[in-house]
């Protein structure tokens, strides 16, 4: 396969020529020139034209900028809120993991190698643990540890609090076997569901941290599913399939009826959204807010 050759950088107005000989109906060309100058032609452009040109690399008729505009600020308002569902989930994380294993193995036992499945693995954590210290040496509640507490330690319900989701998961998944049963079943999971769906939220998180794409892009990390939602369906590639994890992982009460509300109105703002290509079916609604429900048919 022949590689392609870089492309050298375009002005601005050789950004609007490109786009206007690809076929892109631009009816604003100074709002467009402002946009790609507060956004990049590269994140605009080439994440939000996916599935909007043929196979020549012109736009299908009648694609106007305003289009992909419209596509760019419904992915930046639904990762905005679907941030705020992760969040609760990871703050939640924490609070149980660290309450389970402090209980079980004491405030220092995440120190002991013998508490976990793989001693390398631990080895890392450990590594990490003492690089988080280091780095946040000057926040007021590791200084307090520090020079205030015998041996300068630091115990794990403090600990767990530096550590980054994707460093939680990992401690997650070194645990032992009947300490990962124990956790998962205060969300009654079963371990390695729980253990597939932090690692997949870890990974949707740091995509919604750094600014990233969630619409009509397959996700490198998947969760596994549960059968009923796989059997008709359901691709665990798309970002409902993250929907469906938090669903199972936070309480069905107001909060969650407003993130699904929200997510509702946020589809009827911006009509040029296509949700199949998020991986949503057409009950989507009913899915995340009723339990046992009966998938019908996706798009």
């Amino acid at each position: 396969m022949e590689l392609k050759k870089h492309q050298p950088a375009l002005t601005i107005d050789e950004q609007i020529d490109n786009l206007n000989e690809l076929g892109l109906i631009i009816e604003n060309e100074e709002y467009a020139k402002g946009f790609l100058n507060d956004v990049s032609y590269f994140r605009l452009i080439k994440a939000y034209s996916l599935g909007l040109k043929s196979e020549s690399g012109t736009y299908f008729q009648g694609t106007t900028f305003d289009t992909i505009v419209e596509l760019y600020l419904f992915n930046a308002n639904f990762r905005q809120l679907l941030f705020s569902q992760v969040e609760r989930v990871e703050i939640n994380l924490r609070c149980r993991i660290s309450e389970y294993f402090s209980n079980t193995y004491g405030v220092f036992g995440y120190e002991n190698a013998n508490n976990f499945q793989n001693a390398e693995y631990h080895k890392e954590f450990i590594s990490d643990v003492n690089e988080e210290i280091r780095r946040n040496r000057k926040a007021p509640f590791v200084k307090n540890f520090t020079n205030n507490y015998e041996d300068g330690k630091i115990p794990f319900y403090a600990v767990v609090e530096l550590l980054s989701f994707g460093t939680l998961s990992k401690f997650y998944k070194n645990m032992k076997n009947p300490d990962k049963k124990a956790v998962a079943k205060k969300y009654c999971l079963g371990y390695t569901f729980l253990e597939s769906w932090i690692e997949h939220i870890a990974f949707v998180r740091n995509i919604c941290a750094h600014y990233g794409r969630i619409y009509n892009v397959n996700l490198a990390k998947t969760p596994s599913l549960y059968k009923q939602y796989s059997q008709n369906g359901i691709s665990n590639i798309r970002i409902f399939a993250t929907l469906l994890c938090l669903k199972h992982l936070l309480p069905n009460d107001r909060h969650w009826v407003e993130f699904t509300d929200t997510i509702s109105m946020l589809f009827d703002k911006y009509p040029h959204v296509k949700i199949e290509l998020m991986g949503f079916p057409q009950n989507w609604y009913d899915v995340l807010n009723e339990k046992n429900i009966i998938l019908s048919s996706t798009y």
